[in-house]
């Protein structure tokens, strides 16, 4: 009989496991978005190097404004250096983006000014200092500007790009093999046969989980309910992979033969093979050779939402990311009592409203853990603890936000 632990149990041994830093390469810009930054990226130099305009207006001196007119004696275009300066009762005007001329200290924008011939006229005053960039107000030299273990992302790119920084150092991304097991499964395309075949989804769902995940994904199919076809399955992907995931057969049923294969065939070191959550409470996780089989269950909501919470945050850790699952607090609309001694895991709709997120259940169907269409439109997980108490309507609960899986 085997020993089921808990969900927060089954989380510390994953966790226990020994991570390798994956190997570093260095990519352009554009290609590493979704990539992990492998260092520490540092300013070499201030942004803004000198006191620039961040407006087209007039440079002066902020004790002239003042003045019934001051003098235009130049302009300084934009990617130029005007060699006038500013001194009492004169003005220069510059363009944004242009080096305030030497002598200025402030800016006057265009529109607070009325012009005649050389002078202008300053019809709305501007305070000390305005429109005008300092010396190092984007970043100064020195700062950490991008830490080890951030994604790049657009931003990440654009502040790359203004450091000169062409290629950046990137966590190479792991790998991760999917199949699905089973003889009553199609694959996409194939001609059903009879009425007890079903059509696969979930060595889909958890590919494109993975592969959002910023995993680099190897798609091996379907696979059919035999000994030696599972067997070979696992191999091949232990060969290839550092995670290999199998959806179906870890159950007590005649033909799950998943199980076996990981025990018997491979002798692989098992972590653990039931865990006391629901969907999802059959699933099993071993090690061999330093790679990470995880057996999830074959329904497509209870395999979905378990390569979520276990297959992740492991992706997680093997590029070296600080990311981890989006959980918030969220107000609930219903009552919604405990069922059972388990950490259970509920589809729910979610929405942002009156500045905190609001849960309701309208349109999940109830039914087995099967129904995948429950993760449809705007959808979180309401999270129960197993030792969790009956939840009230206007209780705060914790929920996973579906829609910000990275």
């Amino acid at each position: 009989m085997r020993n089921f632990i808990s969900y927060k149990q089954s989380l510390e041994i994953l966790e226990k496991i020994d991570i390798k830093t994956p190997p570093i390469e260095k990519m352009f810009l554009t290609q590493a978005l979704g990539y992990v930054v492998a260092e520490d990226i540092i300013a070499d130099h201030n942004s803004p190097e000198f006191a620039t305009s961040a407006m087209d207006g007039y440079a002066l001196k902020a004790e002239d404004l003042i003045k019934e007119k001051i003098k235009i004696i130049d302009k300084n275009p934009a990617g130029s250096v005007v060699e006038s300066v500013v001194t009492n009762g004169v003005c220069i005007k510059t363009f944004t983006g242009s080096l305030m001329p030497k002598g200025s200290d402030t800016l006057i924008p265009i529109e607070n000014v009325e012009v005649n011939d050389d002078e202008i006229k300053i019809v709305k005053k501007v305070p000390f200092g305005f429109a005008v960039r300092d010396i190092g107000e984007n970043y100064k030299k020195d700062e950490v500007l991008i830490k080890k273990g951030t994604i790049v992302s657009f931003a990440e790119v654009g502040v790359l790009a203004s450091l000169n920084i062409a290629q950046v150092p990137v966590f190479v991304s792991p790998s991760v093999a999917i199949a699905s097991t089973g003889s009553e499964i199609l694959d996409l395309g194939q001609i059903q046969t009879n009425d007890s075949q079903i059509r696969s989804s979930n060595h889909l769902t958890i590919e494109a989980l993975c592969k959002k995940a910023g995993a680099n994904t190897i798609q091996m199919g379907i696979v059919k309910d035999d000994i030696d076809s599972i067997t070979q399955l696992l191999e091949k992907g232990l060969e290839k992979a550092d995670i290999i995931i199998t959806t179906g057969g870890v159950s007590v049923g005649d033909y799950d033969f998943v199980q076996d294969v990981i025990k018997d065939k491979l002798k692989a070191q098992v972590l653990f093979h039931g865990v006391t959550i629901k969907p999802g409470m059959h699933l099993l996780a071993a090690i061999k050779d330093g790679k990470l089989i995880i057996a999830l269950p074959g329904f497509a909501y209870s395999s979905t939402v378990c390569a979520i919470l276990y297959v992740l945050p492991f992706i997680y850790r093997l590029k070296q990311a600080n990311q981890s699952l989006p959980i918030v607090k969220a107000k609930i609309n219903q009552d919604f009592p405990r069922r059972m001694p388990k950490t259970v895991f509920t589809a729910c709709n979610v929405e942002y409203k009156d500045g905190i997120y609001q849960v309701n259940f309208e349109g999940k169907k109830k039914g087995t853990s099967a129904i995948l269409t429950n993760m449809l439109e705007s959808p979180a997980l309401l999270i129960q603890e197993d030792d969790s108490k009956d939840i009230k309507a206007g209780d705060m609960v914790d929920i996973l936000l579906l829609n910000q899986l990275k």
